[in-house]
């Protein structure tokens, strides 16, 4: 073996070694998780290898239908997931809004007792699955006039999950009273739950901080 490949063994092996070290963190989560996730990959890009499920997690019932494929068979470190808005959405077929959702006419996309069903076949499955640290973070801010969605529903699909997660010694990341202030700041709007990329930036300081307890 000549010089050249000597040296460039070298200098590949230490990259290789020190890339398997990396705990590996898998979320799971809707289009508020896909917001902050970029920040959070650029926060841990040399502490730890950062993976979203692809796609949008939408609610409980994808969940299950697609939980197993989104883990694979990787040896995942810790696993942050979270479901809710699309849960708590109303939705109905004639409605002009986007989604067709319409919180006077629809009906949720699960009740609060069906997302809590969910929640714990769900959580069964990925513990079965995975010895992953689990992590389970809550939903976000509604705003009051939301089109498919009640602001206090936010409450009561957040309690009733948090109550899963109890039962099964899930960390919970709570973050939806400081989301609140951060929708206000930098929300886009009174009608829509999303975020503009500083208020994505700013929740994501919330998984972060969170996440840094466990790696």
């Amino acid at each position: 073996m000549n010089k050249i490949c000597v040296i460039m063994l070298l200098s590949i092996f230490p990259l290789t070694s020190c890339s398997k070290n990396k705990p590996k963190i898998l979320i799971i989560g809707d289009s508020i998780s896909i917001g902050y996730t970029p920040f959070v990959k650029q926060h841990f890009s040399n502490k730890a290898i950062v993976f979203h499920n692809e796609g949008n997690a939408q609610h409980t019932g994808t969940g299950l239908e697609k939980i197993e494929e989104w883990l694979g068979d990787e040896p995942w470190d810790i696993i942050q997931f979270n479901w809710g808005l699309w849960d708590l959405c109303y939705r109905h077929p004639n409605s002009k809004e986007y989604g067709q959702r319409d919180k006077m006419n629809g009906n949720p996309e699960f009740s609060a007792a069906d997302y809590a069903s969910n929640l714990e076949a769900l959580v069964a499955i990925i513990k079965k699955k995975s010895n992953a640290k689990l992590i389970f973070v809550t939903t976000t801010y509604v705003p009051k006039n939301e089109p498919g969605r009640f602001e206090k529903d936010v409450e009561k699909y957040n309690d009733v999950a948090k109550s899963v997660m109890r039962k099964h010694n899930i960390a919970i990341n709570d973050i939806y009273i400081p989301s609140i202030g951060i929708h206000k700041e930098n929300g886009l709007g009174e009608k829509d739950v999303h975020y503009t990329e500083k208020g994505y930036e700013e929740l994501s300081k919330l998984i972060i901080k969170f996440l840094n307890t466990t790696i």
